[in-house]
């Protein structure tokens, strides 16, 4: 056997040991994912000098972004529970689309927020809303979760502004306009078939409901925000991103208000000023102290530890597989196989998926390897955008970061959570692929 059959081989082992760890003998995801990305490390031969380097890289490039957005993503829900602000936008949203369409209206709010922002910012944003419009419609909260999380992940892996989606497209030469008309094309039935409609069909068969991990059940006041300076306050970070990723289109670059836009827009310094504005919108302005809004937000942050460990750990192991060579051996077996182009872009950018857990590192990767293919393949590459970024959310398992968010903050057994999550994201993939290849017929 060639040597990366034999990486391909020892890393599919190693998936199925860190699952028995975790399932068979009920190991912390934490500990098991340390425990599996080492023993890889050195049995794909990683030099002992750099594994645990190699294996500390991966965990610390992840929580540098993620520890910062899931605190304070996780700050600002408390601050629209604990108001009654959640309670308000879902009371809301229920009278628009009533409470038999809750999950729609779920789904159609995450594609509107999720259009600038990641997947984790737009996650810690939403999931009070998400418990609170499960508790008004006493539904079991994943019925409105998975339109949630369907919507949020469709707009991050195939619409620009997203980075991945920025990147393919200007790599395979795609109109960018042309880009965000096809992929809405595609990803709203997509979005709706994961979502709404999987939902429906899975939650029933579900463990019994789950409670939100860092909020209390009923709001600390009966006299509600409004529905405007909630919204504000909710869609603040949003607009700030939205306004940093555009700044460049509209002004002179490098210029003094285009690099003030684009800091105010990073993810963390958005959430940091929403987080700011919500003490006074959703704290001080309805009377609340200084010292209660201290408590708040300590109370909240100490849930998130296992959360934000465990996506850290993910991401080393997956470092782990990149520098061993695994994702090499990856690329190498899929350019062998003779097939479409589009399904090519989505077979590359499936299989890094589940080998790093990384959407963005999977389509960053496939661009690399299919934008020489463009020019000869005879399709829009607008339509490889989207067929590479459906591939890189294909069968999310342990080692991606949105498994373990789903799983810790809606208390799901690993059963439910591939049963909910991994197929719902897998739905997703599926879908936009065989769209993908219908649009390409007849355009």
């Amino acid at each position: 056997m060639n040597h990366g059959g034999l990486l391909l081989i020892e890393a599919l082992i190693a998936i199925v040991i860190l699952i028995a760890l975790i399932v068979r003998l009920q190991l912390s995801p934490a500990i098991a994912l340390i425990l599996v990305s080492l023993g890889l490390a050195w049995v794909v031969g990683i030099p002992a000098a750099a594994i645990v380097s190699t294996f500390e890289g991966g965990v610390g490039n992840a929580l540098g972004h993620i520890a910062l957005v899931v605190g304070l993503g996780t700050i600002l829900g408390r601050m629209l529970v604990q108001s009654g602000g959640a309670e308000r936008v879902a009371g809301t949203i229920v009278g628009w689309f009533g409470p038999a369409r809750a999950d729609w209206a779920m789904m159609t709010v995450a594609l509107i927020v999720g259009l600038p922002v990641f997947f984790e910012v737009g996650f810690v944003l939403l999931v009070p809303i998400v418990f609170t419009l499960a508790r008004r419609v006493n539904a079991h909260p994943i019925r409105i979760a998975l339109p949630m999380a369907a919507g949020l992940s469709v707009v991050h892996a195939m619409v620009p502004p997203h980075p991945a989606a920025m990147l393919a497209a200007q790599a395979y030469g795609a109109d960018l306009g042309l880009t965000i008309a096809f992929a809405l094309i595609v990803g709203i039935p997509t979005a709706m078939v994961a979502g709404p409609l999987y939902a429906r069909w899975i939650a029933p068969r579900l463990t019994g409901p789950t409670k939100p991990p860092t909020a209390s059940d009923e709001s600390a006041h009966r006299d509600l925000p409004g529905f405007g300076v909630t919204l504000f306050t909710l869609l603040l970070p949003v607009a700030l991103m939205l306004a940093g990723s555009l700044a460049s289109l509209f002004l002179s670059p490098d210029s003094a208000l285009d690099e003030g836009l684009r800091f105010i827009g990073t993810p963390v310094v958005a959430l940091l000023l929403a987080v700011l504005v919500s003490y006074w919108t959703l704290g001080l302005a309805r009377g609340l102290s200084l010292g209660t809004l201290r408590d708040y937000t300590n109370d909240c942050l100490a849930p998130t530890a296992m959360i934000t460990l465990v996506v850290g750990v993910g991401a080393g192991f997956g470092k782990v597989l990149t520098a061993g060579g695994v994702s090499d051996a990856i690329i190498t077996a899929a350019g062998q196989a003779h097939v479409p182009v589009l399904v090519l872009a989505w077979l590359i950018a499936a299989l890094l998926r589940i080998a790093t857990g990384s959407a963005t590192v999977a389509m960053a990767t496939t661009v690399g390897i299919v934008a020489p293919l463009v020019p000869i393949s005879g399709v829009r590459p607008e339509l490889l955008v989207i067929s590479t970024g459906a591939g890189s959310v294909v069968l999310s398992h342990v080692n991606d970061g949105g498994f373990w968010l789903v799983k810790e903050f809606f208390g799901l057994s690993m059963a439910d959570t591939v049963r909910s999550w991994t197929v719902c994201e897998t739905l997703i993939s599926l879908v936009a692929l065989a769209l993908a290849l219908a649009l390409s017929l007849v355009c």
